[in-house]
């Protein structure tokens, strides 16, 4: 008997690529036969293919949504065209029950051509406010899942339901002992890790090491610093180690943090969140995004449940001062976080998405 089909994209970065790395086990669980439609060259190819052998991988064309000029901006539509055929002919020979959108730019022909193939969408949002390639998505779905409640202010009334974050089960797995043997560290000071995406974040590379050797004699420090952003000279550094991005033994290395230092990417921290770290935000700032991450971190600090320093500050706030405070705020902190932490489980969001299905 033909198992029954379901259809995954998203991709740009690992955060559109997480949610649906959680909901991968679960389908399969289900009987579901999972195709994932993504780019030729996105993060979100090398993820699936490198770690999800059960799932098949489709490469389509697509073009990057901006905001600001660009002569790209001319020729990227017809990239997008041609990526909505290309999707659309997949759709017709896969036959799913319902395609899920995690966002992206690769997420928005696949959306498009879903809606002509009549195939139902459900999409998910991670930020306060709805990314662009979401915004175009929204007119063709049928339903779409929120992280925050606030967000269900900025989507049609009646096609939105607030679900919580969903989070990766084996975030939960790691072992402190473990992830101190991955680093090489001893466990004697209070352990940051510093996460600057899986591109990296040269705003929190430099000011990592411009403050090192203060930060040692405190801390020791786990640092993702992103592909190509090993810096060799520091290698010998007793307490310092230094990864351009990881995957397999991620939760080992969260478990060892007693502190975080990362983005405001909306997955990111509610992992951290989930994983009760005290955390010390730095958001894209406004000229280099939409300013997603500043309205995050903007609502994390409200709540109480993390510390938040514009990029634009932190040469003026050194990196050393400002984890000085959070170490002073830690357990204020942890006493929030153990109250708003809101997650939802894959198995559930698997079971919700489905409830759109042919």
């Amino acid at each position: 008997m033909k198992r029954p089909v379901i259809v995954l994209t998203g991709g740009g970065t690992a955060g559109h690529v997480s949610v649906n790395e959680a909901l991968i086990p679960e389908f399969l669980e289900k009987g579901y036969e999972i195709h994932y439609i993504g780019s030729h060259d996105g993060i979100e190819k090398e993820l699936i293919e490198g770690r999800h052998k059960e799932v098949t991988y489709h490469a389509i064309q697509s073009g990057k949504l901006r905001r600001y000029f660009s002569m790209k901006n001319f020729t990227d539509p017809v990239r997008v065209g041609a990526g909505a055929l290309q999707a659309f002919a997949i759709l017709r020979k896969l036959k799913p029950e319902i395609v899920f959108s995690k966002g992206g730019f690769v997420s928005v022909p696949v959306v498009l051509a879903a809606k002509l193939a009549k195939v139902p969408v459900v999409v998910h949002e991670s930020d306060v406010t709805p990314g662009l390639a979401n915004k175009l998505a929204l007119p063709f779905s049928n339903h779409i899942f929120t992280v925050f409640e606030q967000t269900l202010e900025y989507v049609p009334a009646g096609k939105a339901t607030c679900t919580g974050a969903v989070i990766r089960p084996e975030i939960f797995t790691g072992d402190r002992n473990e992830g101190l043997r991955i680093a090489r560290l001893s466990g004697t000071k209070p352990v940051v890790i510093v996460m600057g995406g899986s591109q990296g974040s040269a705003i929190l590379n430099e000011a990592v090491r411009k403050d090192l050797d203060e930060l040692l004699e405190m801390f020791e420090i786990i640092h993702l610093c992103g592909k190509g952003n090993i810096d060799e000279t520091l290698e010998h550094l007793t307490g310092y180690t230094q990864f351009e991005y990881v995957t397999e033994g991620l939760p080992h290395l969260l478990a060892a943090a007693d502190f975080a230092v990362s983005r405001a990417g909306s997955n990111a921290i509610f992992e951290l969140l989930s994983l009760l770290k005290p955390m010390l935000l730095i958001p894209l700032s406004a000229a280099k995004s939409r300013g997603d991450q500043l309205v995050n971190a903007s609502l994390f600090q409200s709540l109480g449940i993390a510390n938040v320093v514009k990029e634009e500050e932190l040469e003026r706030e050194r990196l050393v001062v400002c984890l000085e405070k959070l170490l002073q705020n830690q357990q204020q902190l942890h006493t929030k976080m153990v109250k708003v932490a809101n997650t939802k489980s894959p198995a559930k969001m698997a079971e919700l998405i489905l409830t759109y299905k042919n």
